[in-house]
C-alpha cells in the first residue's frame, strides 16, 4: 500500500485570501456605519424638525377648552340667562375592578334607570376605558350629598361639575330669549362651511331660537386649549401649558322683566300676544306670547313625552308676537285716515253720513257697521274715536287697494319688522298681483271694502302693528324694533341697533297731528271706545281699539259669541301709546277669541302702562 505525501500549504495564498475577505468585511461594516451615520445625521439635523413634530404629536396632545357662554340681562341688570354648574356622576372604567357589581351597589344609593345604565355601557364600548364617562347627569343636591359621603367605597367613581345654560324665569321669556341645546349634524355642517367649526371643538350646545341663536357668534366666545403630555396609551401624564378660552360677550336687553311678568299674568289662561316698545329708539320693553313653555327642558335634551305635550292645538312653540298672523282690524284706521287726507278725499272738516252700513253702487250686499243704527254725521276725528266702520268702507272704496297697499307698506306691513330674532313672518299686505298669484283670481272692489277696516285678506303680526304705531307717534321716523341694547366684553361696550329705516314722508305733516289727536280722543272722550279702560289714569294715554272677526256672519244675522265655537269668536286687539305729548311707550295687544278690544285688550294695556309709569316716572330712569 502506497503512502501519500502530505500537501504543503501555501501560506501566501491563504494570507491573500484572508486579506481580501477582511477587506470586504471592513468595507461592508464601514458602509453600514456610513448608512447609519447618514440616517443619524438625517434624523438629527436635516429632518430634525419633521421628526420632532411627529414625536410631539405622539407625545403631546392639545385638548380644546370650551369658553363660558355670555350672560343675558334685562335693562335693569337682572340676569335672564346664566350658566349654572351641573353635577354628573362619572366613571373611569379602568379604575373599577368589578364594574357590574359596583354599578349594582351604586344604584342602592342613587336612582339610576336601566336606560341610563344601557347608555353608559354603550359609551364605554365606544371609548377608551381610562377616559371618564357619564353614568348619570344632572344630580340633585340630595344625590350629590349621598354619593359624596360614600365615594371612598367606589374607586373610579367621582362627581364632576360643568356649566350649563339656565333660564331662571322659565316660560316667561322663552320666545324672546330662545334656548340652547345639543349641536346636531346639520349645524356642525353649517359651521364647517362657514369656517367656524374649530371654535366649537369643545362645545356641546348652540343657540337654537331667539336671542340665543341670533347672537350666537357674540355669546359663544373663543375656544381655548390645554397642552398635555401623554404616554403611549394616551393617558395624560402632565400639563405643559394652557391657553385660556375667551368668554362670550354679555348682552343687555331693552326688556324689563317686571313688565314682561305683567304681560304674562295678563294673558294667563288665554291665547294671545303682547309687545311693548320704546318709540324713542325701537327697544322692545316686553314681548310675550301665550301659551309658552319652559326652555330649560331643551337644554339637557327634552324627552319624547315632554315634546309631544308641546305639539297641541294651542301651538306654544309658535311665537305669536312675530309669527302670529292676525287681521289688524280697526287699529289701522288712523293710518288709513292719514292716507285719505293725503289723497284729499277728505279734509279735517269733511263729514260723511253713516246709516249703519255701506253699499257699492248697484250692488245689493251691505257692509255693516258695528253700530247697527249708525253713527250719523261722521268726520275723521269721530270716525277714529268711535271706530266707525262705514266711514272707512267708503274711504277704502275711493282709495282702491293699490294706494292702500303702497302706503301701508311704508309702515312695515307685509314685510319683516327687522327685530333681532330669526322667527318672524312677513304676514300679508294684499295687492292685486298677490291675489292673482295666490288664488288665480282678479281683485274685486268688495275685497277692498274689508281691507278698509283691517280685515279681509290683510294680516299682520303684533310686532308689525306695534311698529306701525311707533312710526305714527314718531311722525314718520322709522326706528326698527330690537331686543339687544348693548354688548359687553371685558371693559368694552358696544351699542346695538342705532340705524333707522327711511322715514314716511307726508305731503302735509299736519295730518300726523289729526290722527294722533283722534287716538287721544279715543281714550280721553267719554264716547271713545277706550275711555272706560283708562279712566283715572295718572298719565295721558292715547290708543285705538280693534275687534277682528274670525268667521263671516251671514247677511241679516247677528254675531252671537255663545253660539260659536270658541276658536271662531272675535279677536280682541288694542294699540296705544303714552304720554300723548311725548310718547315713551307703545303697546300692541292681541287676545285670541275673547271678544271686543275695548273690553278685553284695552284693560291689559292699562295694566302695562300703569306698571311702566310707576317704575319709570321720568324718561331718564331705567335707561
Amino acid at each position: 500500500m502506497l503512502n501519500h505525501r502530505p500537501t504543503i500549504r501555501d501560506h501566501s495564498a491563504e494570507a491573500n485570501l484572508f486579506a481580501r475577505r477582511a477587506f470586504i468585511g471592513f468595507v461592508f461594516v464601514v458602509t453600514l456605519i456610513g448608512i447609519l451615520l447618514h440616517n443619524v445625521y438625517k434624523l438629527q439635523v436635516t429632518e430634525h424638525e419633521t421628526y420632532q413634530t411627529r414625536s410631539n404629536d405622539n407625545r403631546i396632545k392639545v385638548i380644546p377648552v370650551a369658553p363660558n357662554r355670555g350672560l343675558i340681562y334685562d335693562r335693569n341688570g337682572i340676569i335672564l340667562a346664566e350658566n349654572r354648574p351641573v353635577y354628573n356622576l362619572e366613571v373611569i372604567p379602568e379604575d373599577v375592578d368589578d364594574l357590574e357589581t359596583t354599578l349594582t351597589q351604586v344604584r342602592t344609593l342613587i336612582d339610576i334607570s336601566d336606560q341610563q345604565i344601557e347608555e353608559f355601557r354603550k359609551d364605554i364600548r365606544h371609548n377608551r376605558r381610562f377616559k371618564s364617562q357619564i353614568l348619570k347627569g344632572r344630580l340633585n343636591e340630595q344625590e350629590v350629598a349621598t354619593f359624596s359621603v360614600n365615594q371612598h367605597k367606589f374607586p373610579g367613581f367621582s362627581i364632576e361639575a360643568r356649566l350649563a345654560r339656565y333660564y331662571p324665569y322659565g316660560d316667561t321669556l322663552t320666545h324672546a330669549l330662545g334656548y340652547v341645546a345639543k349641536l346636531n349634524k346639520k349645524e356642525l355642517a353649517e359651521l364647517e362651511s362657514e369656517g367656524h367649526a374649530s371654535n366649537y371643538r369643545a362645545t356641546r350646545d348652540i343657540g337654537k331660537l331667539g336671542i340665543e341663536k341670533f347672537y350666537e357668534s357674540r355669546l359663544h366666545g373663543v375656544v381655548g386649549s390645554q397642552r398635555v403630555e401623554v404616554n403611549n396609551r394616551g393617558r395624560i401624564i402632565r400639563t405643559l401649558g394652557v391657553e385660556p378660552p375667551q368668554p362670550g360677550e354679555d348682552l343687555v336687553l331693552t326688556m324689563d322683566i317686571g313688565l314682561q311678568q305683567i304681560a304674562q299674568k295678563a294673558l294667563d289662561g288665554v291665547r294671545g300676544a303682547i309687545v311693548v316698545l320704546d318709540p324713542k329708539d325701537g327697544g322692545v320693553l316686553a314681548m310675550y306670547s301665550n301659551p309658552s313653555y319652559d326652555p330649560n327642558l331643551f337644554v339637557h335634551g327634552i324627552s319624547s313625552k315632554d315634546y309631544r305635550a308641546l305639539l297641541n292645538p294651542d301651538r306654544p312653540l309658535i311665537n305669536r308676537v312675530t309669527q302670529g298672523r292676525y287681521a289688524p282690524a280697526s287699529t289701522v284706521k288712523p293710518h288709513l285716515a292719514i292716507l285719505a287726507l293725503e289723497e284729499e278725499l277728505v279734509t279735517e272738516q269733511t263729514k260723511l253720513w253713516d246709516p249703519g252700513f255701506f253699499q257699492i253702487p248697484n250692488v245689493d250686499h251691505r257692509w255693516r257697521d258695528w253700530k247697527r243704527w249708525g253713527h250719523g254725521h261722521v268726520d275723521v276725528y269721530k270716525a277714529i274715536e268711535e271706530s266707525c266702520d262705514t266711514y272707512f268702507y267708503h274711504t277704502a272704496y275711493q282709495l282702491g287697494i293699490t294706494k292702500i297697499s303702497n302706503f301701508m307698506s311704508q309702515f312695515g306691513f307685509g314685510d319683516l319688522s327687522g327685530i333681532d330674532i330669526h322667527e318672524e313672518t312677513s304676514a300679508i299686505m294684499p295687492t292685486t298681483d298677490w291675489k292673482r298669484q295666490r288664488f288665480k283670481e282678479n281683485w274685486w272692489p268688495g275685497d277692498t271694502i274689508s281691507v278698509g277696516i283691517g280685515q279681509g285678506y290683510w294680516t299682520a303680526t303684533p310686532i308689525q302693528i306695534a311698529n306701525a304705531v311707533s312710526i305714527l307717534v314718531n311722525k314718520g321716523a322709522h326706528r326698527p324694533p330690537h331686543l339687544a341694547q348693548v354688548a359687553r366684553h371685558n371693559n368694552e361696550v358696544t351699542q346695538m341697533y342705532t340705524d333707522e329705516k327711511p322715514p314716511v314722508v307726508l305731503n302735509n305733516p299736519d295730518h300726523w297731528r289729526i290722527a294722533l289727536e283722534a287716538m287721544h280722543n279715543t281714550v280721553y272722550k267719554t264716547t271713545g271706545t277706550a275711555h272706560k279702560a283708562f279712566k283715572g289714569a295718572s298719565y295721558d294715554p292715547a290708543g285705538k281699539t280693534g275687534t277682528a272677526q274670525i268667521v263671516s256672519i251671514a247677511q241679516g244675522e247677528e254675531y252671537d259669541a255663545e253660539k260659536l265655537q270658541e276658536r271662531h269668536r272675535d279677536n280682541a286687539i288694542y294699540t296705544g301709546f303714552a304720554p300723548y305729548n311725548d310718547p315713551r311707550i307703545v303697546v300692541a295687544i292681541v287676545v285670541e277669541n275673547q271678544g271686543a278690544g275695548s273690553s278685553i285688550a284695552a284693560p291689559i294695556a292699562r295694566q302695562l302702562m300703569d306698571y311702566y309709569f310707576a317704575t319709570y316716572p321720568s324718561d331718564t330712569e331705567g335707561q
